[in-house]
């Protein structure tokens, strides 16, 4: 059975708790009060069901029955059609998971269809069933009560988001290479939640335009307004969430690129000290082969070897060693390579 919690409620109390749906049309009609029918992913024929018995729109059973919708306010003559998006943050894998809840609220009854595990509505009704001076201003508290606790619910993952953009923003500047892909990826929960949220504030300003029409108390105003400015704010940070992430993108590229480049210029200044270092080398090398290579001919001692036996030979071997050695190094001088 699908049916979490059953209640006819008079003058703000529960006053019965009927054990099949047929007792509850029948009680509060007898007794003038308001059924809260809570169901968690009830089968088409349960819907159509109470549909038929509220008068609820086809279009809205069918929206109810394939579920995947996204917030929306629609009033169908008496009955008000409204589906919200609740929303909870798993910090371990930084995903922001959904629940999708539909309501049905008319003159005498509120029907709530839990598609997921969240919102938890047992706070909600033990809320107001504490209040009952509230929960006797009829469905529209219901209502009311029902969209602060999902809105409530938001603030959390506005946190989790939050803490876990701060740590992308040391990952940014700390030059952590992994972060792209954890930028792209919150990103990407960031623009679900605000597809989730941003319907919101038009939906609460469509409520507020039926006052008057509906007769809606100053106390559920008050709640209202109170849902507006919260729901505004979680709509602000999304937003503000979404600008920040693609900026650290930027940011991110930015920093990735200027490193390169340092790192590029440090090979560059690295090859050019070897490249002095290798002239430096060579260039001696070169100094020094001279007069090896003067005294390696002078050394053969062939018998028939000119100047083998000339008096100023060694001298003479001597002096071309240095002259040779000093050329070498004056050439190598101004090209700059000693």
């Amino acid at each position: 059975m699908t049916v979490i919690d059953n209640a006819v409620y008079v003058d703000g109390r529960r006053v019965s708790e009927p054990d099949t749906l047929e007792d509850t049309y029948e009680q509060v009609r007898a007794l003038q009060g308001m059924a809260w029918i809570g169901l968690y992913r009830p089968d088409p024929l349960e819907i159509e069901s109470i549909g038929d018995e509220f008068g609820f729109h086809r279009l809205a059973v069918d929206d109810t029955i394939s579920a995947h919708q996204r917030p929306k306010l629609e009033r169908y003559d008496d009955v008000l059609f409204t589906v919200l998006r609740s929303a909870s943050y798993r910090d371990d894998v930084e995903r922001v998971e959904f629940g999708e809840l539909h309501v049905f609220t008319g003159n005498d009854f509120v029907v709530t269809v839990r598609h997921a595990e969240s919102p938890d509505l047992g706070v909600v009704r033990k809320r107001l069933e504490e209040t009952p001076e509230l929960l006797k201003l009829g469905p529209e508290a219901v209502l009311y009560a029902i969209l602060d606790q999902v809105v409530d619910e938001y603030q959390p993952v506005v946190d989790g988001l939050q803490g876990d953009i701060d740590e992308i923003e040391d990952q940014v500047f700390n030059g952590d290479p992994e972060v792209s892909r954890r930028i792209y990826e919150l990103l990407r929960e960031v623009v679900k939640f605000m597809r989730a949220t941003q319907p919101l504030p038009a939906m609460l300003a469509d409520l507020r335009a039926g006052f008057s029409k509906y007769r809606v108390g100053e106390e559920l105003q008050r709640n209202l307004r109170d849902v507006e400015d919260h729901v505004e704010r979680v709509v602000e940070q999304s937003a503000g969430f979404k600008v920040l992430l693609i900026n650290l993108i930027g940011v991110n590229g930015t920093l990735v690129a200027q490193r390169q480049n340092d790192e590029t210029q440090r090979l560059s200044e690295l090859s050019l000290r070897q490249n002095e270092e290798v002239k430096r080398i060579s260039s001696w090398a070169a100094i020094l082969f001279a007069p090896t290579l003067v005294g390696t001919i002078y050394g053969m001692n062939f018998v028939h070897m000119p100047e083998l036996r000339w008096q100023l030979g060694y001298p003479f071997a001597v002096l071309l060693m240095l002259v040779v050695s000093l050329i070498l190094y004056t050439v190598f001088k101004k090209r700059g390579w000693l």
